[in-house]
């Protein structure tokens, strides 16, 4: 996906030995963008990711981390601030670094294999088809959305990415006396917690 993204912006990602990792850069407008893709192991993901957000004083509530997400099945993406490592070592290694896990997440379901013995070789493997077709819309969705991310507006991001429908702008309210509906709004779908 970041690749992906970096070149939809015309960026190049190039090797940083003093982060570990493709970095690419944008300046422009009084704001800075930069993309990171760790060299590192896995699970050393803050080595490569924390010391260029300390260097340029980017803050975790300014960084973004995209990752695999077993609890959630393929085509799912979801964004949301902080929370629990579930279990993921590289972003339990990059709230380690940063000392606080508020960092945001755009998390990419590749489903669970069912029993976590398996978890290891199921990460590491090639998704099957129709997962993996399912995967590739979920990074498509997650592009269409980063402008929004980008500028800072996370929480139409959310709603874009979630597909939740947005309130009208304007609301008519019910003459006096009226039942009141229910809102129109679906809430978001969700995975099945493991065990489900």
């Amino acid at each position: 996906m970041l690749e992906r993204l970096a070149s939809g912006l015309g960026l190049r990602l190039d090797q940083d030995a003093k982060y570990k990792g493709l970095v690419g850069r944008r300046s422009g407008a009084g704001d800075e963008l930069f993309l990171v893709l760790p060299q590192t192991y896995m699970n050393r993901s803050g080595q490569s990711v924390v010391p260029l957000a300390r260097f340029y004083r980017i803050t975790p509530a300014e960084t973004l981390v995209v990752h695999d997400e077993l609890d959630l099945l393929p085509g799912v993406a979801r964004l949301k601030q902080g929370g629990g490592i579930a279990g993921h070592n590289g972003l339990r290694d990059i709230a380690a670094q940063f000392g606080v896990p508020d960092f945001w997440r755009l998390r990419l379901g590749i489903g669970h294999p069912g029993d976590r013995n398996r978890v290891a070789d199921w990460v590491l493997s090639s998704p099957p088809p129709g997962d993996r077709e399912a995967i590739e819309a979920a990074i498509e969705r997650s592009l269409a959305v980063m402008p929004r991310i980008i500028a800072g507006d996370m929480q139409a991001a959310m709603l874009d990415l979630h597909g939740v429908a947005r309130p009208p702008k304007t609301v008519a309210k019910a003459p006096a006396g009226a039942p009141a509906k229910d809102s129109p709004n679906p809430k978001p779908a969700r995975a099945a917690p493991k065990g489900e």
